[in-house]
C-alpha cells in the first residue's frame, strides 16, 4: 500500500489506490459505507436540532393552554 495517495482539496477528495493492493468489489463496498455514514450523520443531526426547537404553531396560539372561548 506504498503507493496509495490522498489528495484534498476545497471542494472535493481524491484518493488513490494501487489495483494490484485492492479489488474493485473492496472499494464499492467502502463508498457505500461512507455514503451511508454521511446520510446517518446528516439524519442525526436533523433530529437533534428538531428536538432543541420549539415547537410551531400555525395559529398563533400557546399550545399548552386552552382558549377561553374553547369553555
Amino acid at each position: 500500500m506504498s503507493s496509495s495517495s490522498l489528495e484534498i482539496t476545497e471542494k472535493e477528495y481524491l484518493i488513490k489506490l494501487k489495483r494490484s493492493d485492492f479489488d474493485l468489489s473492496f472499494i464499492n463496498l467502502l463508498l457505500s459505507r461512507i455514503q451511508s455514514e454521511v446520510i446517518l450523520s446528516s439524519f442525526i443531526h436533523e433530529q437533534r436540532e428538531d428536538r432543541h426547537s420549539p415547537p410551531t404553531n400555525l395559529s398563533g396560539e400557546d399550545p399548552l393552554f386552552d382558549r377561553i372561548d374553547d369553555k
